[in-house]
């Protein structure tokens, strides 16, 4: 069978490659590194679409595999946008970061690539980011009237809202929700060891028998009536007070 020859290496190097790529960004570039095998270049933001499209134009970065965000909470610029992009001729990839703040918003690069629409729409979803020039920036993973952005580091695990079906309006309700992550309170207790409180579910379980009554103890020779005259008299008990013995056993023992 004839061996069959492609274009593309199975596994592209990465020698050289930042370089080249730094090089041709130019001034756009703030940092770049090497890191888990892949190369990751931030740029300015206001530059990112520049940056990419001469990836994509000049080095053969075909296509915008994903875009994706970072929150730390802790920086002044507090999101990252991560572009991953593939060069399909070269098997190869490489990440572009940029900054934003919540005030500051990204440029689209729906200009370059129409899908991008969609990943930005996650992004501002989930984190709240804003792109500059996306003509549909609407929610697109999170339901109707969400509140706020659940990937965000500082967003209430519980959320801000719960629905149910509700029973007596034949549909789904949105109602305000009971638990609050602020003020949730943990027991750590373990319910083996005997909780001071009822655990969910232990109301069902039948009602505990009332406690038994507990015998009274004698703490004193007086409770009893014993002491040293009972012994006295236990020992002068007389032939008298012994058992009776039958007329069988009185045989028995002339007998013997």
């Amino acid at each position: 069978m004839a061996a069959v020859m492609h274009s593309a290496p199975k596994f592209s190097s990465n020698a050289g490659r930042r370089e080249a790529l730094v090089a041709a960004l130019g001034d756009m570039v703030i940092t770049s590194k090497e890191e888990h095998g892949e190369i990751v270049i931030s740029v300015t933001r206001e530059r990112i679409a520049d940056a990419l499209r001469l990836l994509r134009d000049d080095h053969e970065y075909q296509q915008m595999m994903e875009i994706a965000g970072v929150d730390y909470p802790q920086r002044e610029e507090r999101f990252e946008v991560v572009y991953m992009l593939l060069s399909v001729t070269q098997n190869h990839r490489v990440m572009v970061k940029v900054r934003a703040a919540e005030n500051t918003p990204v440029p689209t690069i729906t200009t370059l690539w129409p899908n991008a629409g969609w990943l930005e729409r996650e992004v501002f979803d989930m984190f709240g980011v804003l792109f500059e020039g996306n003509a549909d920036l609407r929610r697109i993973l999170t339901d109707y009237g969400f509140e706020g952005h659940p990937f965000r580091k500082d967003f209430p695990l519980s959320g801000y809202q719960e629905l149910r079906y509700s029973e007596e309006e034949k549909r789904v309700v949105y109602e305000p929700i009971e638990l609050v992550q602020d003020f949730r309170s943990f027991d750590f207790m373990s319910p083996w060891e005997g909780a001071e409180y009822v655990l969910p579910g232990d109301e069902k379980a039948a009602p505990a028998p009332p406690p038994v009554d507990q015998p009274k103890t004698t703490e004193k020779p007086a409770d009893t009536g014993a002491g040293a005259k009972a012994n006295e008299a236990a020992a002068d008990k007389t032939a008298s007070d012994a058992p009776a013995i039958d007329d069988a056993a009185k045989d028995k023992e002339a007998g013997k």
